[in-house]
């Protein structure tokens, strides 16, 4: 197993070969900072109890797939912006343009909702949450496991430290408490 002080000195020592080899891969010296300063890390966490002897094979491959990793995020950014550049208008009045008008919103989407309808929503879902807030406890305690952090009956049995029945008690009791104050209210969900 390598010492803290091992590892310390071997990447202390392969620094400046790991920048250049990462430079010449991506012409970049930003970019080759990064890459390097990635694969040190990936070394350190995943791999620092390692002998000695296995660092350098490690880091050469941890080092390689970096820099790989770096050339298919680079693929897909360029995608994004050759995507992006065919929106552009064809009379050649780029000056103006402004990619966000041209975007159309998905219908039913949030993004083509008008204000009205977003005020509605908030103005909603604060009453729900301030309803939710005025059950029991427990109640509230297996609702927001169960319906909110989508845990199942058994993980919220286990962090609620109950039975699975009770569980299903607290939130069939929490479920009707917030229906019948919701309706009475004019909401229906």
């Amino acid at each position: 197993m390598a010492t803290d002080k091992e590892l310390s000195d071997f990447l202390e020592n392969v620094e400046r070969r790991a920048f250049k080899q990462a430079v010449y891969a991506v012409r970049k010296d930003e970019s080759a900072l990064d890459i390097v300063q990635d694969a040190m890390i990936k070394l350190a966490e995943k791999y620092g109890d390692k002998p000695a002897a296995e660092l350098p094979m490690l880091f050469q491959r941890i080092l390689q797939n970096t820099i790989l990793d770096y050339f298919r995020r680079e693929k897909v950014r360029n995608t994004w912006v050759s995507l992006f550049s065919g929106m552009a208008p064809s009379n050649g009045d780029h000056e103006d343009f402004d990619i966000l008008e041209s975007y159309e919103a998905e219908q039913g989407s949030e993004a083509s909702e008008s204000s009205a309808d977003k005020v509605e929503r908030a103005q909603m879902l604060q009453l729900i949450d301030e309803e939710v807030q005025k059950l029991p406890a427990r109640q509230r305690e297996a609702f927001l496991m169960r319906y909110w952090q989508d845990m199942d009956v058994a993980e919220t049995a286990e962090a609620m430290g109950c039975s699975e029945g009770s569980v299903k008690t607290h939130c069939s009791r929490a479920t009707h408490t917030l229906a019948a104050t919701l309706k009475a209210k004019g909401i229906t969900l």
